[in-house]
């Protein structure tokens, strides 16, 4: 009773808005301030430099600069660790003059991507297939099924927000992002976008709920030569083909599916209607499209980095305020609240927002408009009433047995057959040459031997080649060329002169498989899925179900010649859309 006298915004029997005017009443500007940054974090000392990036202590950021918004990078070893840590975070959070509980987000972490700029390996999490594998499955049951398990392992260590899913559609089959979209298709984008938001955030939105920031709108894939905009180069996006309404479509559906937040993409639109500026600084597209067209009423925040330069693993970075290089970091600032959004990604400069406060560059007023978004989500998630989790608990939860078991089973599935002689299912206890593929683990299916010649059959694994840049941080990002080098297709030729070979293939982008179609006896498509599960599908063990979710082109001159906004674009591509075999169909045409 004490609490609820002293902070009467604790107060569980006022209705959400009353408690977000009694909390907002009480703060200062520069409590208001903390709540417009959201920045990286990571597990560690909470007095000393956060190891992400080299940021402040996280008591600096929540104690001295009012912060309560972070997207947690890396993986520790257990969910037990993860929600101590957590807990020792909202504890900190606690004993502010406030009490305002910490909002804790993240990108993807539940498959085999590492990117930190992107989405973190699965660690203690149950692994499944990229999203894009998800949606080589194309089954909106088993997406809902994934996203459920996922809100519970999330929840069970703290993580209160993804920073997904990304609706974009991949038109530009060199777009370094696709991976963690859901294909080419707009219509299948859209059913698999709603069904992955229903899982997070539950059939009502609440305390068990993880929001979702659905991104980045208005749609990422058109980028000029597939270039991400992470980086200057990258900062343009085209539309050619005149389809920006229809990169559009899948965040209708996830508006209707209720997503609770948004991030809009990096790149600035060339040769529309919009001003050329970065879509984070964009009134038209921001106030006009979203807020005004969309009536989305939800928390917006902007994509990492847009108002401060960086240093990134080493390397400098600018910040990636894509036709507004000009401004200072405070205008910048100025533009994006004056675009409409709600909170500046990867950003702790918080003394600049109250020092133009001060200076009445902006109001007090607008502030409160974005504060109120930002505490009624977090009243909504219950964290005044729950801020920490229980610790014995998150190990039983994270990684349980069953929820591995559908991740392993969703690997399988996803495999994808785009073309077979007739030499699956394999024999077990076949001689294997493998590479790319643990040899204890080949072992369970045959004798692995050292050389092809020694071998029944070869198992070759390939990831699609990128282009390698200047930078460690731009390499997370694969970009450039999709033809494998000279070297690899020679390499694989040889092999498969020498005993029948299988290759499988990571396609975290399309590749041009058109060298080694012809020459191989069995080619698979992957999106994240271990030796086993692979080894399950060739043996006949478990029936690939994965249907191509785009275009494979047949030529890197068929992908240059066509429009990065357009779907389906490249001339008379190897495999197309929906493309699928089973090993079943192909013994009975066989036979």
């Amino acid at each position: 009773m004490a609490a609820e006298t002293e902070r009467p915004w604790l107060n569980a029997d006022l209705s959400v808005e009353e408690r977000v005017e009694l909390l907002l009443s009480a703060m200062t500007v520069a409590e208001k301030a903390g709540l417009f940054f959201h920045t990286m974090i990571a597990i560690g000392d909470l007095d000393e430099d956060n190891p992400a990036f080299g940021l402040p202590a996280p008591r600096e950021l929540v104690a001295g600069r009012h912060m309560s918004h972070f997207n947690l990078l890396g993986a520790a070893p257990t969910g037990r660790q993860m929600a101590e840590w957590h807990n020792a975070l909202q504890e900190l959070a606690a004993s502010t003059r406030l009490g305002i509980p910490v909002t804790l987000s993240t990108d993807p972490r539940h498959s085999f991507s590492d990117n930190p700029g992107a989405a973190i390996m699965a660690g203690p999490f149950s692994q499944w297939p990229e999203t894009m594998g998800l949606a080589a499955i194309g089954d909106e049951e088993l997406v809902e099924r994934f996203a459920d398990i996922a809100r519970q392992e999330y929840t069970a260590v703290g993580l209160r927000v993804a920073l997904h899913p990304q609706v974009d559609l991949a038109t530009e089959p060199r777009w370094a992002r696709q991976t963690a979209t859901f294909g080419e298709d707009a219509d299948l984008a859209g059913r698999m976008g709603a069904a992955y938001i229903r899982g997070f955030q539950g059939e009502a939105f609440g305390v068990g709920s993880v929001s979702t920031m659905t991104k980045h709108f208005p749609g990422g894939g058109p980028q000029k030569d597939g270039e991400d905009p992470h980086f200057a180069y990258g900062r343009e996006q085209v539309y050619p083909g005149g389809m920006f309404e229809h990169h559009l479509k899948p965040f209708e559906d996830a508006f209707q599916a209720g997503t609770r937040q948004v991030m809009p993409y990096y790149g600035m639109p060339v040769g529309t209607e919009h001003e050329e500026v970065g879509f984070g600084f964009n009134r038209s597209v921001i106030t006009g499209l979203l807020r005004e067209r969309y009536g989305f009423d939800g928390l917006v925040c902007t994509d990492w980095g847009l108002i401060t330069d960086a240093e990134i693993l080493g390397t400098p970075f600018p910040a990636r305020a894509w036709g507004v290089e000009h401004l200072t970091p405070s205008e910048r600032m100025m533009r994006v609240l004056d675009a409409g959004v709600d909170q500046f990604g990867g950003e702790t400069c918080t003394a600049l927002l109250v020092e133009l406060v001060a200076a009445g560059e902006v109001a007090e007023e607008r502030l409160d408009v974005s504060a109120r978004r930002i505490l009624r989500e977090k009243f909504e998630l219950g964290l005044f009433e729950q801020p920490f989790v229980d610790v014995a608990a998150a190990d039983e939860i994270v990684g349980r047995a069953d929820f591995r078991a559908a991740g392993e089973a969703a690997q399988r599935a996803a495999i994808t057959l785009l073309a077979d002689s007739g030499v699956l299912p394999l024999p077990t206890g076949r001689r294997l040459y493998v590479e790319g593929v643990d040899p204890e683990i080949a072992a369970r299916y045959g004798t692995v031997v050292a050389t092809p010649a020694e071998a029944d059959v070869a198992v070759l694994r390939l990831r699609a080649p990128f282009e390698e840049r200047g930078s460690t941080f731009e390499n997370f990002f694969h970009a450039g060329s999709l033809a494998f080098p000279d070297d690899v297709i020679a390499h694989v030729r040889e092999v498969a002169q020498a005993v029948p070979t299988v290759v499988d293939v990571l396609l975290d982008r399309p590749a041009i498989l058109t060298p080694i179609v012809e020459d191989v006896a069995a080619l698979t498509a992957n999106w994240g899925a271990s030796g086993a599960a692979l080894f399950d599908v060739l043996t006949g063990v478990a029936e690939p179900q994965g249907r191509l979710p785009f275009d494979l082109p047949r030529s890197m001159a068929a992908v240059e010649r066509s429009r990065p906004d357009v779907p389906f674009d490249t001339v008379d591509p190897l495999f197309r859309f929906g493309h699928g075999l089973s090993i079943a169909q192909v013994v009975a045409a066989e036979g």
